[in-house]
């Protein structure tokens, strides 16, 4: 039998899978590593860690093999967005920024005014974003301008980490579309972006196909991890894009609800041309010629983890759900934004809080968790509403992530989505979706469509409940009054905090 290992390079941990041809992941395993954060909004990471974590990660995979040999590829899904800024011989001259460091507001602003929103957006099809790559370049070039001399180019985490397997420089399109630089629509760096803002256009690393064969795993690091020097290197995909593939998303009229700490709404798109006016993502896909349009709710599963520590911290998540599902769709009336960490789709508000708005003394802990679930698919919608809104079709959702894990919670997405919700039998996101561009790139499947066939497989279907659509149609006019009446007061409450 012959394999492919996947690899997710993530914020917290790298996680590795070993999936043979018929896809099924015969070993998965995880390693984790420390985030730095020496100041409010920042967030780094040392580049070091990433490799020295993943070698050991492979080393769990093979170590009991007997036939390492049949390991025929790899590829990678990596967090968007990261600096890793690298001098002439390729090495990190300072920690990397992450998708989550938030330090750039006065660049972003800077970005909109040298280039322009308009030309900002047909370009680059999105908006300028504090966790967004070319922010954090030109924050180092003003910052550190004695490091940012040193700068010979850029990659992102997953691209150096190819890098330090391979001996090879490259980036791949799906995360490329991540750093506002990339003519998304025509796939290369923009020289009219770089001029304008003052970056250097060399300073962009070569660009290749998700599933482009970028080399092979180096002798010195095959002999460390227990691999063949024969292994082939693919240069896999943005953790968004792995996503969609290794959730079969990969034709027009499906699309992907990720409920992670953060939550993700992503559809497919055969074409570059769409103008959402930047209210939600449009990037390249890991599927060649494919694009995918993404909303992003910043607070999903983190907003259900926050109220339970903070007013259940004795009851565990299934107990929880279960008060929850005790209540009815409505809360009894009450309602929760989950702003707690700020907003991105469609508000991209750093400042807005969440609220819980019409609490009663008859409310119990069941109803204010419900709101909670609620809340978070709500705001999870209104991508949906905009990418309906832009003709878009939503009648098939894939749900993905803690959210998939609850009956409740998929019925819940059936009825605010108003579509068809299907459950994955064996979820493994990104990492799944790496190893599906390791097997295509190895010729094994003629397309990632035929590949999804063999490697995704669906298990239970939830349709709408037609009274509750009703509930929830007159909910949601309700919840997107929130945040207008509240913006302004947030904004008044930012010297409290």
């Amino acid at each position: 039998m012959s394999y492919v290992i996947g690899i997710d390079l993530g914020t917290s941990a790298v996680k590795a899978l070993l999936v043979n041809k018929e896809g099924t992941v015969v070993k998965e395993t995880s390693k984790e590593y420390p985030l730095i954060q020496e100041k409010s909004g920042y967030s780094e990471q040392d580049p070091e860690k990433w490799v020295k974590q993943t070698i050991a990660a492979i080393k769990d995979l093979t170590h009991t093999m007997k036939d390492a040999d049949r390991i025929e590829g790899m590829s990678f899904s990596g967090q968007m967005h990261g600096l890793v800024l690298l001098d002439e011989n390729n090495k990190p001259l300072r920690h990397a920024m992450l998708w989550n460091d938030t330090r750039t507001t006065e660049e972003c602003r800077e970005i909109e005014e040298k280039v322009g929103i308009e030309t900002l957006h047909s370009i680059t099809k999105n908006p300028a974003l504090e966790g967004f790559t070319l922010p954090k370049l030109l924050w180092v070039k003003k910052n550190e301008p004695k490091v940012f001399a040193k700068a010979a180019s850029f990659v992102l985490p997953k691209d150096y980490l190819r890098y330090r397997l391979t001996g090879e420089i490259q980036m791949e399109y799906s995360d490329a579309a991540g750093t506002l630089l990339l003519d998304v629509a025509e796939k290369k760096w923009s020289k009219q972006i770089c001029e304008k803002v003052g970056i250097s256009f060399e300073l962009c690393p070569p660009l290749v196909a998700s599933h482009a064969n970028v080399g092979n795993v180096s002798e010195e690091i095959a002999d460390q991890c227990g691999l063949a020097a024969s292994v082939s290197v693919f240069a896999g995909g943005a953790d968004n894009a792995c996503g969609a593939i290794g959730s079969g998303i990969l034709e027009d009229g499906v699309t992907l609800c990720s409920t992670g700490t953060s939550g993700v709404v992503l559809s497919y798109e055969e074409e570059g041309t769409k103008d959402f006016g930047g209210k939600v993502h449009y990037f390249n896909h890991g599927e060649e010629s494919a694009f995918y349009t993404m909303g992003v709710t910043l607070a999903a599963g983190y907003s259900l983890s926050w109220f339970k520590d903070t007013f259940a911290a004795d009851q565990s998540f299934e107990q929880i759900l279960a008060s929850a599902s005790e209540s009815p769709a409505g809360a009894k009336g009450l309602i929760f934004t989950p702003y707690i960490v700020g907003e991105r789709t469609p508000h991209a508000d750093a400042d807005i809080r969440g609220s819980f708005i019409g609490m009663q003394a008859t409310h119990t802990l069941g109803d204010f968790a419900r709101a909670v679930i609620e809340g978070i698919t709500l705001s999870l919608n209104e991508t949906v509403e905009v990418f309906r809104e832009h003709g878009k079709t939503v009648d098939k959702v894939i749900s993905i992530g803690g959210g998939a894990k609850s009956e409740l919670w998929l019925q819940m997405q059936a009825d605010v989505f108003n579509a068809e919700v299907v459950k994955l039998k064996n979820e493994q996101g990104p990492g799944m979706g790496a190893a599906m561009l390791a097997a295509y790139g190895l010729g094994w499947f003629p397309s990632l469509k035929d590949c999804a066939q063999q490697f995704v497989e669906t298990s239970d279907t939830y349709t709408p409940s037609s009274e509750n659509v009703e509930t929830y149609k007159k909910l949601f006019n309700i919840y997107k009054d929130v945040y207008p009446q509240t913006k302004q007061i947030n904004k008044e409450l930012v010297p409290f905090r």
